[in-house]
């Protein structure tokens, strides 16, 4: 992330809520609302940003940075966890990262390793704004706590900045991530088998001055996708994507999914997570972005979280723009239902 703009901008009021219109025990139609506040079972705003959301063992994961009261440039910044059966009622399991030192902290991403059958996490913070490090911990259970295995993972790209995780169908994991010192320059990086440091692979800078990037596979197409850097602002609300036939590229580029013929944001959200979710007719796959500046009480823990209709794929494997809907509704797989 960049610190040189912290911009509020109160376009929307969007609040992201899920719900379940039937019974948990079968297959349940999901509805997002992009105007009402996510909860948790307490009745909590969810403080979870730039992180991502998960699904393991037929239970969702939501993960992310809480900031509370902050501007999110402080060492107050803490990982946290909920955990839903039904994409409805939110479980908070508190703070994930056991004794984390003291730096300002962002981005938490988790991974399950299928050899070792730990769940890994991928973290980036700062001893000292903006000198880049990653960590990596791990745990037995996908809510925590993570011990930390190591605080300063060495990668190819010098001072490394946001980043998001894949695990390929093999059980290959890979980072893509943004170099700061190289201009906030994104690549993708293999990781060792057990997913704890870099097997030392790079594929090369796709593009600079960005950051905010995931990286994802579907059928036989790796896409990844991010925009101009602008932390905390709508500037930073695009999403170029690329593609390629293998996760280390070459990539190309195919326009940008979240801007406009005038280029202006359809979704003002800056990009955290592309999320796979098990629908009744197939995996789908949503847009997730942070809704900076949305909060109507001026906390920056209760920005917002816009979660986009599943994205539409053409026939050619390019993906069609973003709409920004109030609602939308999928069917969950009832094999991910009531466990």
């Amino acid at each position: 992330m960049k610190h040189n703009h912290t911009l509020s901008f109160s376009l929307l009021n969007i609040f992201v809520v899920l719900s379940v219109t039937s019974p948990v025990s079968q297959s349940a139609e999901i509805t997002v609302q992009n105007t009402l506040p996510r909860t948790d079972v307490d009745g909590r705003i969810i403080d979870a940003h730039d992180g991502c959301l998960e699904y393991f063992d037929g239970r969702f994961y939501l993960y992310g940075t809480r900031y509370g009261e902050t501007d999110g440039f402080t060492t107050a910044n803490r990982y946290v966890c909920y955990s839903s059966d039904d994409l409805s009622h939110w479980t908070f399991h508190g703070e994930i990262l056991q004794d984390p030192p003291e730096g300002v902290y962002y981005r938490p991403y988790v991974k399950y390793n299928p050899k070792t059958r730990k769940y890994v996490l991928w973290y980036n913070w700062y001893p000292r704004l903006w000198e880049g490090h990653y960590g990596v911990a791990t745990s037995d259970s996908p809510r925590g706590l993570f011990v930390i295995e190591n605080s300063d993972v060495s990668v190819t790209r010098p001072r490394p900045g946001d980043h998001g995780l894949m695990v390929d169908d093999d059980g290959k994991g890979y980072i893509i991530y943004t170099s700061i010192a190289e201009g906030h320059g994104i690549s993708i990086e293999r990781l060792s088998d057990d997913f704890l440091s870099s097997a030392g692979e790079n594929s090369g800078v796709l593009a600079t001055g960005c950051e905010a990037a995931s990286l994802f596979k579907r059928e036989d197409r790796y896409y990844a996708l991010f925009d101009s850097c602008c932390c905390f602002c709508p500037q930073g609300s695009g999403a170029r994507v690329y593609s390629a036939t293998s996760p280390m590229g070459p990539y190309a580029l195919h326009g940008n999914i979240n801007r406009d013929e005038h280029t202006t944001p359809i979704i003002p959200a800056q990009q955290t997570h592309i999320a796979q979710l098990p629908s009744a007719s197939g995996d789908v796959f949503i847009w997730m972005g942070d809704l900076w500046g949305s909060r109507p009480d001026g906390i920056k823990g209760h920005d917002l979280q816009h979660w986009s209709s599943p994205m539409v794929f053409r026939p050619d494997g390019t993906i069609e723009p973003l709409k920004r809907e109030e609602s939308w509704s999928f069917v969950l797989r009832s094999a991910a239902v009531g466990r």
